[in-house]
């Protein structure tokens, strides 16, 4: 499917046949306006009729294709020139491509699901007239049509007279979006500077450089283990070398990924001489989702197709199943034994990994808070993580423990969390735990996934902020799907922009796991806040601490007891003060270590003063210290 505005004068053979009229309302009251576009079996719409109380005014298409083309504001716009700015060309030229498999599953997910169904009241509250079915007949025509998916040719399709949109609603959940957009920004305005860091010396890194690649030559095995039971086949990537020792390194990939997510990440730990296992979750890999069912879902059914509920359980039994093979290996394999230390492993997982790797770690999977809180999500600032929480509510089970005490060490980039572990959250995992967090993930926001998470788990960890980090930040852009990078709330940023971070986790990582060897001492200085900052950029900032920012403990996002409330437009009001007014404290404090800095290094000198009685042709003379300075005799 394509979604390209700037078409909206052109494809004029998908609904020549439907007539009508397209009318947007609103009430003077809210601010609303209405727009009226007439819709005639002949011909194709060429305008839109602005309304405003009881004054109108007729806009055509084509001046507002020109203006998304050329920039220039033509005469019959000059109206509304202030609404005519760059992101609002940027939206009208800009286009989304999407496999029409992909695209009609979503769509069932929209009409079949209780997440979708928060969506669809939405959409009727902006569109009052605007039925389910519609829509599906809608979609389904014209995504079939050679010219690709278009504002115009869904207008004209609609299978109705009238298509109403209630324009203070839209500026109502508008004005929403733009609210949580400035709290994401003013979190990283707070998040950008660690005073800590900026002022403390760093310390010498004792023995090898876990920054750099190791001395070992790595192999990679592939294997597929067959776990008849539960009939799922599970892909694995063994790294390893004649060197390996030490704990054992389990990958689990996020959802709609692979085994090689984190290629990078595996190769780098064992060239120091670990073993590394990389895990493919077919239920939940790139292959799943591209490979979902063509038919559809029926009226009655509410569970996903993108994500099956069961998925929820069977990732973590992978990830035991997998052990299990491998302690086998172990004792019996010519090239591996002695290699694979099952006793002592160090997980790391990505998105629905960190989830994974959570609940082998002893966060039980509570599902008895989730679903009244499913029921009434806000799909204006709906996150993929909260639509992939409740996809688990079609679990037979609402309580599972899924500990595996194998696992003994924990690291979570961007984790999938939300209220999968019930109320009492992380508080059971008790193995050291390294989370990763970015400003800029949309998929897993950091307040609710990771920053309040983390302040639920034990002591004995870590916290790495990603200040302007998204969701794949950290993947192998060697192996990242480039489907997901095109995702509109899961864009991937540059390599070269990226390539620091990658190498800061390597190092990170690999310091992290060797704290469970008798070389922990030697690796501990690369665990610093400093060092984090040496690997800071301008454009992605780093912050390595063992506690929540101070001054976020209080923040009000943070501070929110039992489930999240639905964010409305007054409830950013107390989060963005109190952002706001740490920011400024912070800056404060800068300013105030910079001037100490200074009078500690350039003290104030005083050679002559001037005695307002005597002239100032009468210099002071300088007494010793200490001593009011006199005037000559």
């Amino acid at each position: 499917m394509q979604f390209n505005l700037l078409r909206l004068g052109r494809c004029r053979s998908a609904l020549g046949r439907w007539g009508g009229r397209l009318l947007i309302t609103g009430s003077l009251l809210t601010g609303g306006f209405v727009l009226s576009l007439p819709l005639t079996p002949a011909m194709a719409a060429e305008s839109v009729t602005v309304r405003l109380g009881r004054l109108s005014q007729t806009v055509s298409l084509d001046d507002l294709e020109a203006f998304a083309t050329t920039g220039e504001v033509p005469q019959a716009l000059r109206l509304y020139r202030p609404l005519l700015n760059a992101s609002l060309r940027q939206a009208l030229e800009g286009e989304i491509t999407l496999e029409p498999e992909v695209g009609q599953v979503i769509l069932d997910e929209i009409l079949h699901t209780p997440g979708g169904a928060q969506l669809l009241d939405t959409l009727r509250a902006i569109a009052p007239n605007l039925a389910a079915t519609d829509l599906r007949i809608t979609l389904e025509q014209v995504s079939t049509s050679e010219s690709g998916l278009t504002l115009l040719s869904i207008l004209r399709a609609m299978p109705q007279d009238t298509l109403e949109i209630n324009v203070g609603t839209l500026l109502t959940l508008a004005s929403q979006f733009r609210l949580a957009q400035m709290e994401s920004k003013a979190l990283s305005r707070v998040l950008r500077k660690d005073p800590a860091a900026e002022t403390a010396e760093p310390l010498p890194l004792l023995g090898t450089d876990p920054f750099s690649t190791g001395p070992a030559e790595v192999e990679r095995w592939e294997l597929v283990l067959r776990d008849h039971n539960r009939d799922r086949s599970i892909p694995i990537d063994i790294y390893w070398s004649q060197d390996s020792h030490g704990p054992l390194v389990m990958i689990s990939h996020g959802f709609g990924a692979d085994r090689r997510f984190f290629a990078y990440l595996a190769e780098h730990l064992a060239s120091h001489g670990l073993t590394v296992v990389s895990v493919e979750h077919p239920g939940s890999n790139v292959a799943a989702l591209l490979s979902l069912p063509a038919e559809e879902l029926p009226e009655a059914a509410v569970h996903s197709r993108i994500l099956p509920a069961t998925e929820f359980l069977d990732r973590p039994r992978d990830i035991s199943f997998v052990l299990d093979r491998l302690e086998k290996i172990n004792l019996y394999s010519y090239s591996l034994r002695n290699r694979l230390n099952t006793e002592q492993v160090a997980f790391v997982g990505h998105s629905l990994g960190g989830y994974t790797g959570l609940a082998l770690a002893g966060a039980a999977l509570d599902l008895r808070s989730l679903e009244s809180y499913c029921q009434t999500l806000n799909p204006v600032n709906v996150s993929p993580s909260d639509w992939l929480q409740c996809a688990a509510l079609n679990l037979p089970v609402k309580y599972a423990n899924l500990r595996d005490d194998r696992i003994t060490q924990l690291i979570v980039a961007n984790p999938l969390t939300g209220l999968l572990f019930g109320e009492a959250g992380l508080s059971r995992v008790r193995v050291p735990t390294l989370v990763l967090a970015g400003t800029h993930d949309t998929v897993t926001p950091m307040a609710s996934q990771q920053l309040r998470p983390f302040m639920q788990l034990p002591a004995d960890k870590h916290l790495i902020t990603v200040v302007g980090g998204s969701h794949l930040s950290v993947g192998d852009p060697n192996n990242l799907n480039a489907d997901l990078g095109r995702i509109p709330f899961m864009p991937a940023l540059p390599d070269v922009t990226t390539a620091p971070l990658r190498i800061f986790l390597q190092g990170v990582s690999l310091s992290f796991v060797m704290q469970q060897t008798p070389e922990a001492d030697a690796y501990a200085p690369a665990l610093s806040p400093t060092v984090a900052h040496a690997f800071s950029t301008t454009t992605l900032s780093l912050r390595l601490s063992q506690t929540v920012p101070e001054g976020l403990t209080t923040w009000p996002r943070l501070r929110q007891s039992g489930l999240p409330r639905q964010d409305r437009l007054i409830s950013y009001l107390p989060s963005l003060l109190h952002l706001e007014g740490k920011a400024i404290q912070d800056q404060l404090q800068v300013l105030q270590r910079q001037m100490l800095a200074y009078l500690r290094h350039t003290p104030p000198s005083l050679t002559a003063v001037y005695w307002p009685f005597l002239g100032p042709s009468v210099p002071m003379q300088a007494n010793q210290p200490g001593q009011r300075p006199t005037a000559p005799q």
